[in-house]
């Protein structure tokens, strides 16, 4: 707007509706956003700034006393961030033995990871690490492939700044559908086997 308030757009109600948020009568605003959800501006040389640093004044009772245990994940470590493709799986897949055949499609792919809608990671098929979207991370590849993910907002907004979505669904009017570069409709049982054999064979 032209009086500079900040518009803020998110997901709200479960993810039913976007929500735009904006702050009138307070200042300063502040925003955050996750990493990856934009593309990185191209650097500007031009550009400078300062830092300026600040005392902060904190009182013993702030601060930590003790540390009463650590805890680690036993979830093996998936870096989505850096895989150049993501073949990711949503409830389409019917269970965990349909992730069993994404991975054979990423292994064949080579190099690609295996990502999944929280559908699919909610129903116990695939570990949270894999998880895309507004609860899970945010990716920007140069390849994403969804398959069987109908494409709820919080699934999107982590994924749609990839610079090709190639979706795979029976139902072609899927928000996911709407959204991607090249829309494949048909039974991923039937394709997903046909690319890994093509691949196979070249």
């Amino acid at each position: 707007p032209e009086n500079g308030d900040l518009l803020q757009t998110r997901p709200a109600f479960g993810g039913n509706i976007m929500a735009t948020i904006r702050c009138s009568n307070r200042r300063p605003q502040m925003a955050t956003v996750r990493p990856r959800v934009m593309k990185s501006p191209e650097p500007d040389p031009g550009r400078t700034g300062r830092i300026i640093k600040e005392e902060m004044l904190t009182s013993d009772t702030e601060k930590i006393k003790q540390i009463i245990d650590v805890f680690h994940s036993t979830e093996t470590a998936v870096n989505l961030a850096d895989a150049q493709i993501i073949i990711s799986g949503g409830r389409g897949m019917k269970g965990p033995i349909g992730f069993n055949l994404l991975k054979q499609f990423a292994e064949r792919v080579g190099g690609a990871a295996v990502g999944a809608s929280r559908a699919a990671v909610d129903s116990g098929w695939i570990p949270y690490a894999h998880q895309v979207g507004q609860t899970g991370q945010t990716v920007q590849t140069k390849v994403y492939i969804a398959c069987g993910i109908s494409g709820q907002i919080q699934h999107l907004v982590g994924m749609q700044s990839c610079d090709l979505i190639i979706a795979i669904d029976k139902n072609p009017d899927t928000p996911m559908m709407q959204v991607a570069d090249i829309a494949v409709v048909g039974d991923l049982f039937e394709i997903i086997p046909e690319i890994v054999r093509e691949i196979t064979n070249l």
